[in-house]
């Protein structure tokens, strides 16, 4: 071993054994290492993207000595290799790598064929059979597992200097097989348009130092294609040709007149649309990508359709049948809902729209018990499990996700209920409605029957949906649907400082909840709280304290399934990364209690750590598992070797591979924005003056209506002013209400 004080140049080739800290946002990575065969672990530092456990890895780089933790070794540069040694072998498959092979498998397949096992593997993997317990099909799984691996290996090794993921590398090698390579050499920038979840910038990575010219019609196609769809998640569905074509340019650094021309032919070949196309005089072009232009052409479409055609209600007298629903409820309606209903009841397609308090419920409510009473066909739906949940309560009726409404069938990707096989219903209410982006949206309306009537709910000052459009905004704004707003604060609801302040805050009046300094001091007799914090580590050591104590000891309930952090950014010492990660270590040994069992194994991945009973959330729609983002689970078990683990959404089991860790989360905390369509029985909100980008007042005000029994707020009262003073939130370009008004 080389003279350990004497920084220099140095090689360690050896097997990568246990991960002790990676952080997922810059792939830095602290592990033992074990040199050669018998080596003594050492501790290396450094870059590692996509490495896991049982590796055999070829580091060069320098020894450094650290004050605290003494030799280390830093790296500059690895390479990943195959084990060429008995005992790199039997590391690497007992780690799990090669799915089907475990330990008890790799002992017995490499005792049986020492250093040549690899090889039996790949070429003579028949041979396996001779082992006990490996049979024909067993023999077979392992030759195809072993196949992907390879494959994977050799994406993974050409992509390790460009910061790929593991998962992103699955999702690679799932969609071209033993081709990946070659797919990534000769069109990398296909790679960004056909693989959800790798993006122009990996793409673009590659091809530059792949020597794909600047101004190479494919880079341009590809970064005007990455502009859209950022614009996309920004919650645009169109931009203006002008603006989109400087914001290419810088960000291609590259010619503007070029991107004319590649826009001329993207519009020709349909990868673009243009709207309204070529006019006289000359008007504003605007650009979409072409899922985003169908469903704004067929929300307009299906409009028109339900307002040109007779409703298909049997005949209902709506004044009596408004007099039998206040009798049903037992108190009187005010002006606002009698209207409300009336309105829902006269009109194919209706919105309602109101802050918390101001009586959605009852309206729903009243409706669904005069249809059923007529024999009505009636269905219920909101976009997420716990809304639709919520909605069931409300109502009295049966109703459920969106995607189970309209039957989404995973293999093709679509809904098996559509404009061809419409929706059995004579009345369809939505809940939620503000959560619907326009791809949503579009299923909604193409599965309605020209007959039946569609009534929209939702709260239009709470932030607008997390995919592109504004859907309700422009229902509303195009006044050809009719709507009721509902504003007056019923008595039964005055008291409720959630309630009260929520419309405060819509009004611009900062009127700052009750204040204290501690967790400890806050009261069990309100609703709505605010505690002081004087830094970034104060307002974390109150969360924490919050979460771990008074949730549970002054509230009596359950930090984790009562109790949900709702934090405005995701960096930051308050920010949704930093917080799930103390709150994971906080509740580790919770957990490990309530099992009565020793620590969770720890299952390291790119992008974190997770242990049984962890809280999880899915981050993108998996239409292939039915799970959708935004959905919160628990982990149920953790496979360290296989590198997979399963968890249970509301009452359903799922399994994870080492492909679909990528989208999910810990949910200890999540962002505001994720919160949409949920209440929990207890929200707590860190709020602090370096928040300043996110300090909206639609931002606060959603995030103090998911509360239902208590909402706390920790931070700076600054912040609080600051947020409810902004109501400049970021306009959407969209089309829908001039299709619909045109």
């Amino acid at each position: 071993m080389p003279d350990r004080s004497q920084a220099g140049s140095d090689t360690l080739e050896g097997v990568l054994e246990r991960i002790i800290f990676f952080n997922e946002e810059n792939h830095y990575c602290i592990a033992e290492f074990r040199p050669g065969d018998e080596g003594a672990k050492v501790t290396i530092v450094g870059t590692l993207p996509g490495i896991q456990c049982g590796e055999t890895l070829k580091l060069t780089g320098s020894w450094v000595r650290h004050p605290t933790h003494g030799d280390q070794f830093k790296i500059s540069s690895f390479s990943s290799e195959l084990p060429a040694t008995v005992y790199g072998i039997r590391k690497y498959l007992g780690s799990g790598l090669v799915p089907g092979i475990g330990k008890v498998y790799a002992n017995k397949i490499v005792d049986r064929f020492g250093a040549d096992t690899l090889r039996v593997i790949s070429e003579q993997s028949g041979l396996l059979r001779d082992i006990p317990g490996i049979g024909k099909g067993r023999a077979t799984a392992i030759k195809a597992a072993w196949e992907e691996q390879s494959a994977l290996r050799e994406v993974m090794v050409f992509l390790q200097t460009y910061g790929v993921t593991v998962s992103q590398c699955l999702r690679i090698v799932k969609r071209y097989g033993g081709e990946a390579r070659i797919v990534l050499q000769n069109e990398p920038y296909r790679v960004a348009r056909e693989i959800e979840g790798i993006g122009f910038k990996t793409a673009d990575r590659i091809a530059i130092n792949l020597g794909f010219a600047n101004d190479s019609p494919p880079r341009l196609d590809a970064g005007l294609l990455f502009a859209m769809q950022t614009l996309e998640e920004e919650g645009h569905t169109a931009f203006l040709e002008e603006n989109l074509l400087d914001r290419a340019a810088e960000m291609l650094q590259t010619d503007r007149q070029l991107l004319i021309e590649r826009c001329r032919v993207l519009v020709r070949e349909r990868v673009l649309v243009r709207y309204p196309g070529k006019t006289e005089p000359p008007a504003p072009q605007y650009l979409q990508l072409p899922h985003s232009n169908r469903a704004e052409r067929k929300i307009a479409e299906v409009v028109g359709r339900l307002q040109a055609v007779r409703s298909g209600l049997p005949s209902i007298r709506i004044d009596g049948a408004v007099t039998w629903a206040q009798e049903r409820a037992g108190f009187q309606f005010s002006p606002d809902q009698e209207q409300a209903i009336r309105a829902a009841l006269s009109h194919k397609l209706f919105v309602l729209t109101g802050g918390p308090g101001t009586g959605k419920t009852t309206i729903l409510r009243a409706l669904v018990e005069i249809l059923k009473a007529k024999k009505v066909r009636v269905h219920l739906a909101a976009p997420t499990g716990r809304a639709a949940q919520r909605l069931a309560e409300t109502t009295g009726g049966f109703a459920q996700t969106i995607h189970r409404l309209l039957k989404f069938e995973p293999a093709n990707g679509g809904f098996t209920v559509n404009e061809a096989h419409p929706l059995n219903t004579d009345y369809l209410i939505v809940d939620e409605a503000s959560m619907l982006d326009v791809r949503m949206a579009a299923a909604v309306f193409q599965a309605m029957p020209s007959t039946a009537h569609l009534v929209l709910v939702g709260d239009i000052d709470q932030l607008p949906s997390v995919g592109a459009g504004n859907v309700l905004n422009d229902l509303i704004a195009s006044e050809i649907v009719p709507i009721t707003r509902l504003q007056v604060i019923f008595r039964q609801q005055a008291h409720s400082l959630i309630v009260t302040a929520a419309h405060a805050i819509n009004r611009g009046e900062v009127m700052l909840p009750p204040t204290v300094d501690t967790p400890g001091a806050v009261k069990t007799n309100g609703d709505l709280w605010f505690i002081s914090a004087v830094s970034a580590d104060d307002c974390l050591a109150k969360v924490i304290s919050l979460v771990s104590e008074t949730v549970s000891q002054r509230f009596g309930l359950d930090p984790i399934t009562d109790t949900q952090v709702l934090a405005p950014m995701h960096r930051g010492p308050v920010g949704v990364t930093n917080l799930n990660r103390e709150l994971q270590t906080l509740f580790a040994t919770r957990n490990a209690r309530e099992r009565r069992s020793g620590p969770s194994p720890v299952l390291k991945t790119g992008i974190g750590e997770f242990r049984i009973g962890d809280k999880i959330i899915q981050t993108r729609n998996n239409y292939d598992k039915g799970l959708f983002n935004g959905d919160i689970g628990t982990i149920t078990g953790v496979d360290v070797e296989s590198g997979t683990l399963a968890a249970d959404f509301d009452g359903q089991a799922y399994d994870f591979d080492r492909g679909d860790l990528g989208d999910v989360s810990l949910a200890y905390a999540i962002s505001i924005h994720k919160s949409q369509g949920s209440e929990y029985p207890c929200v707590i909100i860190p709020l602090l003056k370096s928040h300043f980008m996110m300090l909206q007042r639609n931002l606060l005000y959603t995030a103090i209506t998911r509360g239902k029994k208590r909402v706390i707020v920790v931070g700076e009262p600054a912040a609080y002013a600051m947020a409810v003073r902004n109501s400049e939130s970021r306009q959407r370009c969209t089309l829908l209400r001039t299709r619909i008004t045109s």
